[in-house]
């Protein structure tokens, strides 16, 4: 009690008890000195024997209303990034020019600024403080070689470029499109987390009863991302690498997820990793024109020759997508992930 006396003080209920126990790395075993059968339960006993002032009960009361109330905001804005970047794509479609380019610039921006006004609100906002520089640094790397990465890659192989290459509009639609179905994924997932929190009597049973709950958020998401990119390729007529852009969606899905749950470095890394991966493959490209140098080239060529250029987004954010899985299964399925997140965070892994 002495040592975890300001988690006790200003936990709402002895769920937050629990799970900052958790994050200092109390287990049912240590919850058995104490003579108790669980974390779960010693949180309770804690929970009870702390002094604080006022019904504990009250500020669960006043952080339900807000909360239910920016609901439909944060349900609307998610469909904001995709419904911007439809629209810049019809006015590029309709103009020429210097005014096709100002509008595609203008479109992009305007994205962005919509992307991040839905990312500030709902269940995949970071916590203040917590946001990765870096991870939306390796984000817009990411976006960007879908765009225009595999026409590049395919001039480099062919010795260009010598002139401007298309760029790939569709799986940048569909991704923005697919913020709405990532956001309410998201909802899913952290609703379902918190019930399951609730109902659990042990960090076990909790952790086995949220794992599927995981999976089949992330794997709902996938399926959606595949209809939107079918729908997109249709739409602009033009050749969609699914494979790829699906990859690198769940890869984005996971890393913000991870993010709006305090888990930053793992994202950032993974992210990181799969840039690099990609600015080195291309790399070696140009780099096999030097003399002597052509064996450089050799790993690229043959696995595009074998597959295709969407081989290398395709391997980069389907690795860094299956670590961050394998990642989320083992820290989102913890009881400190799901914590009150307007609590102090001090406590937290």
């Amino acid at each position: 009690m002495h040592r975890h006396r300001e988690l006790c003080e200003r936990a709402v209920d002895p769920l937050e008890i629990a799970a900052g126990l958790e994050a200092h790395g109390v287990t049912d075993r240590t919850a058995a000195r104490f003579r108790h059968k669980d974390v779960f339960s010693l949180a309770e006993e804690m929970y009870a024997r702390a002094s604080r002032d006022g019904d504990p009960q009250e500020p669960v009361v006043e952080a339900a209303g807000p909360a239910a109330g920016v609901r439909g905001l944060w349900a609307g804005l998610a469909l904001l990034p995709g419904a911007v970047c439809v629209l810049t794509l019809f006015g590029v479609h309709a103009t020429a020019g210097t005014a096709r380019l100002a509008i595609g610039l203008a479109g992009v921006l305007a994205t962005l600024v919509a992307l991040r006004a839905t990312l500030r609100r709902g269940p995949l906002r970071a916590i203040d403080g917590l946001s990765a520089p870096s991870a939306r640094l390796w984000s817009c790397w990411l976006l960007a070689y879908a765009l225009l990465g595999d026409g590049l890659l395919d001039a480099a192989l062919a010795g260009g470029p010598d002139e401007p290459w298309a760029p790939a509009a569709a799986p940048l639609v569909a991704l923005a499109v697919a913020v709405a179905p990532a956001t309410w994924c998201a909802q899913l997932f952290s609703g379902g987390a918190r019930r399951r929190l609730a109902a659990s009597r042990g960090l076990a049973e909790f952790a086995a009863s949220v794992r599927p709950l995981l999976l089949g958020s992330v794997a709902l998401f996938a399926l959606a991302l595949v209809a939107l990119l079918v729908l997109a390729g249709a739409v602009l007529d033009e050749k969609v690498d699914y494979a790829g852009a699906g990859a690198l969606g769940v890869l984005l899905l996971l890393a913000r997820l991870l993010a709006a749950h305090r888990r930053t470095h793992a994202p950032a890394v993974a992210l990181g990793a799969a840039v690099a991966a990609e600015v080195l493959a291309v790399a070696t490209v140009f780099a096999a024109r030097l003399p002597g140098c052509d064996v450089l080239g050799v790993p690229v060529e043959t696995a595009v020759d074998a597959v295709g250029t969407g081989v290398v987004p395709t391997a980069a954010c389907a690795v860094a997508a299956l670590v961050l899985l394998v990642h989320a299964t083992r820290t989102l399925t913890r009881a400190s992930a799901h914590a009150n997140a307007e609590a102090p965070i001090g406590w937290a892994p």
